[in-house]
Parts: C-alpha cells; sequence; structure tokens
C-alpha cells in the first residue's frame, strides 16, 4: 500500500478553506480530517468538532511530545496539526494557514498544496465579521492577506479562487485525482 497523499488547503482566513473541506469531505470518503488543535476560544455558534479546543498547558505538552506535523502562533493563540494515527487507510487533509503549510512542505516535499483565495477583499471582509471575528482581528486578517496570497500562491501546486463552491469543490477533486495518479 502506498503513503497516503498530503493534501494542505491553506489560505487567508475568510477564503472559504472550511466551507471547501467539508464539501470535499462529504465527496470523498477517501480522505481523513486531521483536525487541528487551538488554544483560541470558540467562537459563538462554532461547532464543538471545529478544532480541538485545548488548554495552552494541553497543547505545550502535545508539542513536547512531538506529536504535531505542524504548529504555529498567530493572534496570540496556538494553532497545529496532529500526527494521524498509524494507519489511517486514508489521504490526509489539512486546513492549515499559510505558515503552518510552509512547515509542512518543508518535511513532506511530496505534499500537495492547494492556496485558496476569497473571490475579493470585500467578500473576505464579509466572511470574516459574519463569522464573528473581532472587528481589529478582521482588519489583522485582511492586511496580512496580501503578502498570504502573493507568497501562498507561489508555494501552492493549485490555487483556488472560491466565488462559487460547488466549481471549487469539482476543481479540486479533479486536482487530487491527478495527484493521486501521479504518485505511483
Amino acid at each position: 500500500m502506498s503513503e497516503p497523499l498530503i493534501i494542505v488547503v491553506s489560505g487567508p482566513g475568510g477564503a472559504g478553506k472550511g466551507t471547501l473541506v467539508d464539501a470535499l469531505l462529504e465527496r470523498d470518503s477517501a480522505l481523513w480530517l486531521s483536525r487541528s488543535w487551538t488554544t483560541r476560544a470558540q467562537r459563538e455558534g462554532e461547532p464543538d468538532d471545529a478544532y480541538v479546543f485545548v488548554s495552552r498547558d494541553q497543547f505545550h505538552r502535545r508539542i513536547g511530545d512531538k506529536g504535531f506535523l505542524e504548529w504555529t502562533e498567530f493572534l496570540g493563540n496556538l494553532y497545529g496539526s496532529p500526527l494521524p494515527g498509524a494507519d489511517i487507510g486514508n489521504d490526509i487533509v489539512l486546513e492549515i494557514e499559510l505558515h503552518g503549510a510552509k512547515q509542512v512542505k518543508e518535511q513532506h516535499p511530496e505534499a500537495f498544496l492547494v492556496f485558496v483565495r476569497p473571490p475579493s477583499r470585500e467578500e473576505q471582509q464579509r466572511r470574516l465579521q459574519e463569522r464573528g471575528d473581532p472587528y481589529h482581528h478582521v482588519l489583522q486578517r485582511l492586511k496580512k492577506a496580501e503578502s498570504e496570497e502573493r507568497e501562498g500562491t507561489a508555494l501552492a501546486d493549485i490555487v483556488i479562487i472560491n466565488d462559487d463552491l460547488e466549481r471549487a469543490v469539482a476543481e479540486l477533486l479533479a486536482a487530487i485525482g491527478v495527484a493521486r495518479s501521479l504518485r505511483g
């Protein structure tokens, strides 16, 4: 059996990564989502399984145990992708920010990197506000998006503009199919 394909879905906050990944997982049963850990507080109305919400102490213990594929600090909170268990039997999907995507690519050059862009800065702002981000975080994320998009576009195997969910999912499924066929 071949090694699982690592699919990294990255992009600025408000690009719609989570929505895209949720739709992807519904359509491809051969994918396993590595549920990210975070020390940030759960947003009002956010599903309990959006992240594994942990304390800073729990997160630091996991770092010490070398239990993350990648981890980073952003806006004062820690985020990390746990290592999968042995023999998960599926390709792995990581929905992470750009710094983490670079870490994964350094450790796993064969990883397939997808960079998701919002259709416009205005739509990105609307999405961030709609999900309940505090206004100062919205401004920080919008400012960071400029450099993330330049860097992410250069790093990615494919760039998807998330302006139409069905088209974006179809494009991503087709690209994953190609990546699977190329790994031998």
